[in-house]
């Protein structure tokens, strides 16, 4: 559901993950070619780049032989879409593609009560985007759907060269989070880490974990997995066996603390139900055909 099915496949995942990291191993080797001075670095830009043509050439009429369905299908490769992208010859316009991010994980904003809109794309690359929830005023909420709106348009569009929230109408301003705010703490920094383990939760389980050192708590309601911090809001000890209730006459799942028994809304944002407060929530994305979760700055991953 989550993966392309040659994912599972041991040797093409080592290959994804050789040619992820392959613009950095570039950037090194042009740093170390610098070390000769300007001009050993010149020379080697000048052969990346005709490398890169060379290839982009061929790529292109290899495309020109394809008809739009074959070339669409292809484009769903990561790494072939990534190519196609840098020689502009990816079938998707870039507003058609961050559209399509965006839709991507608007199921996820809406769990926090938070939706996106896509207001222009400039010509110089900049996207400007409507962000709107209740969950405005819940800092940690807050963070999770700028994660989560960031990493769905870079990955969509990687030629994208700033994201900017832009005020809403006056009638909707109380609904839109501050303009000034948006994106700040995504400008900061922060780890996207695999969680491969999620993938074992079975719906309705709830589930704890270590990643990049901290202790979380993991739940999956119907094809959706939420995380949170594993300390209760309410009296901060740890959620470790917890687990998922339905309100009488809510079809939402309701998280249980097994020591002072406060409830939380786990697909809203963990907020409580019972009291003031909500659970501190992680971002959750697939990105590059696993799951992750966005962990703070500083957390190595």
């Amino acid at each position: 559901m989550l993966t392309r099915s040659e994912d599972n496949d041991p040797d093409v995942a080592v290959d994804d993950d050789r040619w992820r990291g392959v613009g950095d191993r570039i950037e090194s080797l042009l740093d170390a070619a610098s070390a000769h001075g300007t001009v050993a670095r010149e020379r080697a830009e000048a052969l990346v780049g005709e490398v890169v043509d060379l290839y982009g050439a061929g790529l292109r009429r290899i495309v020109e032989e394809l008809d739009d369905a074959a070339v669409r299908r292809l484009a769903q490769d990561d790494l072939v879409a990534s190519l196609l992208l840098v020689h502009g010859l990816h079938p998707q316009d870039v507003r058609t593609r961050v559209a399509a991010g965006l839709d991507s994980v608007r199921p996820y904003l809406g769990s926090h009560g938070g939706d996106v809109r896509l207001l222009e794309i400039t010509g110089e690359g900049v996207v400007r985007l409507e962000l709107t929830g209740s969950c405005r005023s819940c800092p940690s909420s807050t963070v999770t759907l700028e994660l989560a709106v960031e990493d769905a348009v870079r990955a969509a569009a990687p030629e994208v060269t700033a994201i900017e929230a832009v005020a809403a109408e006056p009638a909707a301003q109380a609904a839109v989070i501050a303009p000034d705010t948006l994106f700040s703490h995504v400008r900061s920094g922060g780890n996207w880490v695999a969680a491969p383990e999620l993938e074992d939760l079975a719906p309705g389980e709830v589930g704890g974990f270590e990643l990049a050192g901290i202790t979380l708590l993991a739940c999956r309601v119907g094809e959706n997995v939420y995380v949170y911090r594993d300390s209760c809001a309410a009296c901060s000890r740890s959620l470790a066996g917890a687990a998922l209730h339905r309100e009488l006459g809510s079809g939402d799942p309701v998280l249980r603390c097994p020591s002072c028994r406060a409830h939380f809304d786990v697909v809203h944002a963990g907020d409580r139900l019972d009291g003031d407060g909500h659970l501190e929530p992680f971002p959750v994305l697939v990105r590059s055909g696993e799951l992750s979760v966005a962990v703070p700055a500083g957390v190595a991953g």
